[in-house]
């Protein structure tokens, strides 16, 4: 009897704590310099505050707690709004927006997505700040598993040799909290 409550009570703790994972995000500077020292793949979700479909990625997608628990141990993921007028320092470039009209595009947004501006969009990079992928457009939790594991496991480098057809036929997404309740 007191097995199975310790059995219980454990269950009951590893879902609670998956069930209040969230993504730890980083400014896109932030990221960079934490990838030097510690180097991981950088995820970028670039959005607008007037994109509808961003708002839901946030509420469906990012805020799912298995993506956010994956997401924290693979990657930096990046917030970076398109529209934004900071400043950003990369690989000795300054990116800035160069226009204080509305909905206009800053340059790194518009690096990023090589000039297609369509929102919400995410970007894979790898460790060396390579791009890898970008993906337009709101992809609930189990569309986006894929690409976050495809990507976060390196299943993309040649000596794997697995294609993205290949992979994805024999993709299941078991969220942990599924894991555990099995």
């Amino acid at each position: 009897m007191k097995k199975g409550a310790t059995t219980l009570l454990l269950l009951a703790l590893a879902l609670a704590t998956t069930a209040t994972a969230q993504i730890k995000w980083y400014k896109f500077e932030e990221a960079v310099e934490l990838c030097k020292k510690k180097p991981k793949k950088i995820f970028i979700d670039v959005y607008t505050d007037w994109c509808g479909w961003c708002k839901v990625y946030d509420k469906n997608t990012f805020s799912n707690p298995d993506i956010a628990e994956y997401m924290n141990k693979h990657f930096y993921s990046v917030k970076f709004n398109a529209e934004t007028h900071d400043t950003v320092r990369f690989q000795g470039h300054v990116f800035v927006n160069p226009s204080s009209g509305r909905n206009s595009t800053h340059m790194l947004a518009a690096q990023l997505l090589n000039g297609r501006m369509s929102f919400p969009s995410v970007v894979f990079l790898n460790e060396q700040f390579q791009l890898l992928h970008v993906q337009s457009g709101y992809l609930p939790p189990e569309q986006f598993a894929p690409f976050m594991v495809y990507i976060g496991e390196t299943w993309y480098e040649p000596s794997k040799n697995t294609s993205w057809e290949a992979f994805t036929k024999d993709f299941k997404w078991q969220p942990a909290s599924r894991k555990a309740a099995n």
